[in-house]
């Protein structure tokens, strides 16, 4: 028995789709760990293309059936892959995956020396438009956010808290060659290093001192936090753009406070590659 395909059926509005897929979708992936090689995780997928004004609907099942034939292997490495799967399966223009998934790192406390792993929330996001492809890396990291104002009033104390620091990176890259990879860690190490102090998952007594005095020693703005982390990415020759997001949850007012910056790298700058063959030409 042939059953009717109602999606190919033509549409009279004469309105083409921007997006159209399925999310929340749970599935397992393998992420690049800088301790162990490899971590395996479950992340939550958005895929989509978009969908021309003649035809009524798209082929839903199709999205899964080319995740299920990267079973195992849906990493950064492999969504330009899955992305023209995508258009040539469903014929489309573009295609679209975000896959966002919890990242475990084990940190340790700065004095006892005690070990826990702490989550971090990461996402992929990949688009492959025409002949164009993209990737970007998110990472959000909690920090610990000391006022200067307040420690500068105060005859003692400051207020401070727990604020989140979200980066954004897309890879530099040369003509026909894949972006400049970057570590998740090296990410979530230039959030804290632009903070007053890191989060931990583990704390003794003696750690807890050396923390809470770090931040009051090192007060900043979440206007510092955010001009922190862009002055450090600015200087790597490995980020065409960035987009950094700080947001503090105020401790004595009832709203936040956030700054955002987003940069891209000036048309002609030396490329990472580059940058690498001119540091092996001179002998650096």
């Amino acid at each position: 028995m042939t059953l009717a395909g109602v999606q190919n059926h033509p549409d009279e509005r004469q309105l083409p789709i921007d997006q159209v897929g399925v999310s929340d979708l749970r599935y397992p992936i393998v992420v690049r760990d800088c301790q162990n090689d490899r971590q395996q995780t479950v992340a939550r997928l958005t895929m989509s293309v978009d969908l021309p004004h003649i035809l009524k609907g798209t082929h839903m099942s199709r999205f899964i059936e080319v995740l299920e034939k990267h079973r195992g292997e849906v990493t950064m490495f492999t969504l330009p892959e899955i992305l023209r799967e995508l258009k040539e399966r469903l014929q489309a223009r573009s295609a679209r995956v975000e896959v966002e998934f919890p990242y475990f790192w084990e940190r340790i406390a700065p004095v006892s020396g005690v070990g826990a792993l702490m989550d971090y929330e990461c996402t992929f996001l990949g688009e492959a438009n025409g002949g164009k492809e993209d990737f970007v890396l998110r990472v959000r990291v909690p920090v610990t956010s000391l006022c200067p104002c307040s420690k500068a009033i105060s005859e003692y104390g400051a207020h401070n808290q727990r604020g989140y620091v979200t980066i954004e990176v897309r890879g530099a890259r040369s003509e026909g060659r894949e972006p400049a990879f970057i570590w998740i860690e090296e990410l979530i190490e230039v959030a804290e290093q632009s903070a007053s102090a890191p989060v931990y998952p583990l704390l003794k007594r003696v750690d807890e001192r050396h923390v809470t005095m770090q931040a009051f020693d090192n007060p900043v703005f979440v206007e510092d936090v955010v001009r922190n982390v862009a002055s450090r990415l600015r200087g790597d020759a490995r980020i065409a753009w960035f987009r950094v997001h700080a947001l503090n949850h105020e401790s004595i007012h009832n709203h936040n406070a956030f700054a955002r910056i987003e940069w891209s790298r000036p048309a002609g700058a030396a490329t990472y590659l580059e940058a690498r063959q001119n540091d092996a030409a001179s002998g650096d």
